[in-house]
C-alpha cells in the first residue's frame, strides 16, 4: 500500500491539519448561535452530518499515512467511518424531510448537500476493498467535498440562522 498512496502523503497531511482545524472552527462557530441551532429542527442533526464527515475525511487521511496497511483494510475503514457518517445523514435527511414550510427543492438540496460526502467516501472505500488503490481518489474526493460541505454550513450556523 506504501507505493499506492505514496503519491498521497502531502494531501493527506494538509487535509488532517484542515480538516482537523475546520471541525474545530465548525464547532465553535455552533457554539456562538447555539441558542438559535437549538430552536431549529433541522440544523442540530445538519451539524452533527456536517462535523462527522469532516472527521471521517480526517481519519481517511491520517490511517492513509499508517506505513504497512494493505489497501483493503484501509477501505474497511473508510467503510466503517462512512456507514457512521450515513446513520447521521440518514436522521439528517429525516428531520429536513419533516421540516414545515420547505419547498421540495430546498429540500433536496439540503439533503443532497450532506449526502454527497458520505456517498464518494462510500465508492473509494468499496474500490479500496476490492482492491484498487486509485479507489483513493473516491476518498480524496469525499475529504474534500467534506471540507466544502462543512464551510457551507459554517456560513449557515453562523449568519443565515441570524436572517
Amino acid at each position: 500500500m506504501e507505493s499506492a498512496l505514496a503519491g498521497w502523503s502531502d494531501f493527506n497531511v494538509a487535509v488532517a491539519g484542515a480538516g482537523a482545524a475546520l471541525a474545530g472552527l465548525l464547532i465553535v462557530a455552533m457554539s456562538v448561535n447555539i441558542v438559535e441551532i437549538l430552536k431549529t429542527v433541522t440544523l442540530p442533526v445538519r451539524a452533527g452530518s456536517s462535523i462527522g464527515a469532516l472527521v471521517l475525511g480526517v481519519a481517511a487521511s491520517c490511517l492513509a499515512l499508517i506505513p504497512g496497511q494493505p489497501v483493503w483494510l484501509l477501505g474497511v475503514e473508510v467503510l466503517a467511518g462512512a456507514a457512521v457518517v450515513w446513520l447521521i445523514e440518514v436522521f439528517a435527511a429525516r428531520a429536513i424531510l419533516r421540516e414545515a414550510g420547505q419547498r421540495p427543492a430546498f429540500q433536496a438540496v439540503k439533503i443532497l448537500a450532506g449526502s454527497l460526502p458520505p456517498a464518494v467516501f462510500t465508492v473509494g472505500a468499496v474500490l479500496l476493498v476490492a482492491g484498487a488503490s486509485d479507489g483513493y481518489a473516491w476518498v480524496a474526493a469525499g475529504s474534500v467535498l467534506s471540507i466544502i460541505s462543512a464551510v457551507l454550513f459554517s456560513w449557515v450556523a453562523l449568519v443565515e440562522i441570524l436572517r
